[in-house]
């Protein structure tokens, strides 16, 4: 039976990474990104069939036209990742830059998120145990605030509090969608902002393919990142402030 996977934002970091190493489990990929050509590039080196769509999820109506476009495309969609995202610092607070990371962050990732769940619940497959898999890459940002990339941690909890809200949903809806929550560190990656611990994306991305295996509802890359969220979480405010300034 065929199996096919929709990456949005696979145009680069753990995205790409992630296209690749499902392509290598032998499951046709949906590729989504603004960057066509380097999407076609992509899509060319897979070993399996591979779609390709262009997506600005700045435009959030025509991003989830475009994405359940090209779900109906393919032959069959059993898992959604949305690796999609920004991350510029703005220590001016410029609203154009700000506003970019809410559209993408937020208001794209829930654009794309329910429009999964919709197909997800619109196709509904009798002889399979799941009727679909959906991972959202959030960070371990998502645990403190941080001057300069404050709309970028923000956003991220954003996406981790959402994922958590749709599990809840789902607990008590008609389809069984998985829901999976990723928060990765530092990966080497054009969003990352330091190299403690830092891996590099296709390492995350065998990680992420555990815990999505697992069907685990939350999962920190590399795994030693729960630690950290863990400090972070147990650190008074005012010294968080002081050690992050």
């Amino acid at each position: 039976m065929t199996r096919g996977a929709i990456i949005v934002g696979a145009s680069s970091g753990i995205g790409e990474a992630l296209a690749r190493e499902y392509a290598q489990q032998g499951y046709e990929i949906g590729l989504t990104a603004r960057r066509t050509e380097r999407l076609k590039r992509i899509g060319a080196e897979l070993p399996t069939k591979s779609y390709v769509a262009t997506m600005d999820l700045t435009d959030a109506e025509d991003a989830r036209e475009g994405f359940l476009e090209l779900a109906e495309a393919m032959d069959s969609v059993d898992l959604v990742v949305i690796s999609a995202g920004v991350a510029d610092v703005n220590d001016d607070l410029e609203w154009a830059v700000e506003r970019q990371t809410i559209d993408v962050n937020v208001r794209g990732f829930a654009a794309i998120a329910t429009a999964a769940l919709e197909y997800f619940e619109r196709n509904q497959d009798p002889a399979s145990d799941r009727d679909g898999h959906l991972v959202g890459i959030s960070s371990v940002a998502a645990h403190f605030g941080n001057g300069g990339t404050q709309a970028y941690n923000a956003s991220k909890v954003f996406v981790s509090r959402y994922l958590e809200g749709l599990r809840v949903r789902q607990a008590s809806a008609d389809t069984d969608v998985v829901i999976t929550t990723i928060e990765p560190g530092f990966v080497d990656t054009d969003l990352a902002y330091g190299s403690f611990w830092q891996c590099s994306p296709e390492t995350a991305a065998k990680q992420i393919v555990q815990a999505v295996k697992k069907e685990r509802d939350h999962a920190y890359v590399t795994r030693r990142w729960r630690l950290v969220a863990w400090v972070l979480k147990a650190t008074p405010k005012p010294l968080l402030r002081r050690l992050l300034s």
